[in-house]
């Protein structure tokens, strides 16, 4: 035996390498439903067609104020540009839980849209390609805006109608107390 060998205090002495994953990570195409998406660029992804399909729709509203037929018109091709986008990047997360891309019709039920939110990916490639590359820090900040602007709404949709009730009530006692 060596010197090193019998030191209890000596570096291991082993070959060690980076385990990488087999063939990386898949490529993202934002306009092809090939490959996968994970739950929070989903969420994400989600997040940013609604705000841009709002912002599109607000634009349309004051640029075509006082014609409703071309009003009409922009806002059912903007729909069913929303809608295409809407199933293909639905297409991407269930090739990334391992389903087929037909699934994707079952969203029009709420609860299974909410449930996808949560069901985690498949690890490692599976038949639809090698798993989908790290979320950077816009994915991750584009991903927290739903859920906190939810929280948000559903905060202010409890708290607006007791405060209103309390002012009202205080607002009676005060009438009361001066008569």
């Amino acid at each position: 035996m060596t010197e090193s060998a019998m030191n209890q205090y000596a570096a291991p002495r082993a070959h060690v390498e980076d385990v990488a994953l087999e063939g990386g990570v898949g490529e993202l195409k934002l306009f092809s439903s090939q490959g996968r998406i994970g739950r929070l660029r989903y969420l994400a992804y989600a997040t940013a067609a609604g705000i841009v399909y709002n912002i599109l729709i607000s634009g349309l509203t004051m640029a075509l104020v006082g014609n409703m037929t071309a009003f009409m018109a922009a806002v059912g091709v903007l729909f069913l540009v929303f809608l295409w986008f809407s199933v293909i990047t639905g297409i991407k997360r269930c090739h990334d839980m391992g389903i087929s891309g037909w699934w994707t019709a079952t969203l029009i039920i709420p609860v299974i849209a909410f449930a996808w939110m949560f069901w985690p990916g498949t690890k490692g490639a599976n038949r639809f390609g090698p798993p989908p590359p790290p979320n950077n820090l816009g994915v991750r900040l584009l991903g927290l805006i739903l859920p906190v602007v939810f929280f948000i709404g559903i905060l202010a949709a409890v708290a607006i109608p007791q405060y209103k009730m309390y002012t009202d009530k205080a607002r009676a006692a005060q009438a009361a107390g001066q008569r």
